[in-house]
């Protein structure tokens, strides 16, 4: 039978998890930011074991998150930014570092990195994205963070009733 990892069963009440936040683009990050932390909160993670950290610009989110998870002291990390296209293809590079180190980060420490970076063709696509008709990044960044914390506590346990069960044979 096949059995499908039941994600309720676990509390996030002793689970830690940092925001990380680009200040470049205030009107959009701090919407962003909001909605993430609302959404921890209702998810399950105390208010009082919520990090905010604020960077300058989207650029900066990648050198804030490594430390935070290089500590092993998390349990997850949510990145919130804007990247607005210019006249340049700045964004584009931008674009690519960032959520390529933001992925290696992830994979490496074994933390959920949850990239909330807005990446736009203007100043009208961000708002929309960050509370907007598009809805709010910033909630559904948080929301993979918590999905992916209760995931990894699920796979953790059925790995530990493995190790049972193969300690029996």
């Amino acid at each position: 039978m096949v059995k499908t990892l039941d994600l309720n069963a676990f509390s996030l009440a002793d689970c830690r998890v940092a925001v990380v936040v680009a200040e470049y683009n205030p009107h959009i990050t701090e919407s962003l930011s909001k909605a993430a932390v609302e959404t921890l909160i209702s998810g399950g993670v105390p208010t009082e074991r919520i990090l905010i950290v604020k960077v300058p610009g989207a650029w900066e989110l990648p050198q804030a998150a490594q430390p935070l998870a290089a500590a092993r002291h998390l349990d997850g990390i949510v990145c919130l930014g804007a990247v607005i296209k210019g006249e340049t293809t700045h964004d584009q590079h931008l674009n690519r570092a960032i959520s390529l180190r933001l992925c290696e980060m992830s994979s490496q420490y074994n933390v959920p990195i949850a990239m909330g970076v807005l990446m736009c063709n203007d100043v009208e696509q961000a708002l929309q994205r960050s509370g907007g008709v598009m809805g709010n990044k910033g909630e559904e960044a948080a929301a993979a963070v918590l999905q992916m914390m209760r995931n990894l506590k699920a796979i953790q346990a059925w790995n530990r009733s493995l190790d049972h069960v193969g300690s029996e044979r």
